[in-house]
């Protein structure tokens, strides 16, 4: 049996299956954690969530923003976005039962070795703090009045976390650290607008994984969402978005050795522009 994790797909299918196909990924046997942006942007989402749903028994999945970003607009409290990809996944006859699915995923996942999310950890938050954390989202995910937390999950405000955060307040900031963080102050203050490189970050801020006293400096983090972060292999922090979207690589960590298997983007994901001129 192997384990490995896999960076984000977003969608990119011919890529996921060529990398599947590398590292000869076996659902009998093996186990792939996947951290999140399973879907949305490159032109494969509905064939991604195809095929994890086929093979679920095999997989450890967590939500990423543009997972929950797909939920938002399905359930039509936003319309998407220029840049999205979702309409064949929309309009699949299996689409209630793929989406329920969705829904019905992690927002962080933890075995004996490592602590999995899709986008970044607060300072002051232990790993069993985050999984609590990540469990009061879940529930409000998959309750029966779901549909009001993702009426009310967008916003960047509150950006910190206070243990006496209740209501919508507390789930959205629990929501954004956990899919959509890069950079934040030494207090754990959440920037959203910052997508770039390392040397570029904003004054005052810093990578959440450099935080001065993070509670989680013990334990060994996968992630993904910062393509521009590239693939980083530190001290208990591994980085896995590559940027197979924008022309990068899709990559694969076993978890066991740490050995890593890459593929390039493939041409046939990039989404259709039906219209270039818009």
């Amino acid at each position: 049996m192997a384990k490995y994790a896999i960076g984000d797909i977003q969608g990119c299918y011919h890529a996921f299956q060529a990398l599947l196909a590398r590292i000869a990924f076996n659902p009998k046997v093996d186990e792939l954690w996947l951290v999140g942006d399973l879907i949305n942007r490159g032109s494969g989402s509905l064939e991604v969530l195809r095929w994890c749903y086929t093979h679920q028994a095999s997989l450890k999945v967590i939500l990423g923003n543009h997972d929950l970003h797909a939920l938002v607009v399905a359930s039509g409290f936003v319309k998407a976005h220029r840049g999205d990809t979702l309409d064949a996944l929309l309009q699949a006859e299996d689409s209630e039962t793929l989406l329920h699915w969705l829904r019905h995923q992690h927002l962080a996942y933890q075995d004996e070795n490592y602590l999995m999310v899709h986008a970044g950890l607060l300072p002051q938050w232990t790993a069993e703090q985050a999984m609590n954390y990540a469990l009061e989202v879940e529930v409000a995910l998959q309750g029966a009045d779901y549909l009001h937390f993702l009426a009310h999950m967008y916003g960047n405000l509150p950006n910190s976390w206070h243990e006496d955060l209740t209501g919508l307040d507390r789930l959205r900031v629990i929501t954004n650290a956990l899919t959509r963080l890069r950079v934040c102050d030494a207090e754990g203050v959440m920037e959203f607008s910052f997508k770039g490189e390392l040397l570029d970050v904003p004054s005052g801020y810093m990578p959440w994984f450099d935080a001065p006293n993070r509670a989680t400096q013990g334990t060994q983090v996968i992630f993904g969402h910062w393509s521009a972060l590239g693939l980083q292999q530190r001290k208990n922090i591994f980085a896995l978005d590559t940027g197979c979207l924008w022309g990068g690589q899709l990559t694969a960590m076993n978890l066991e050795t740490k050995a890593i298997t890459q593929v390039q983007s493939h041409v046939l994901d990039k989404p259709i522009k039906l219209n270039p001129s818009k």
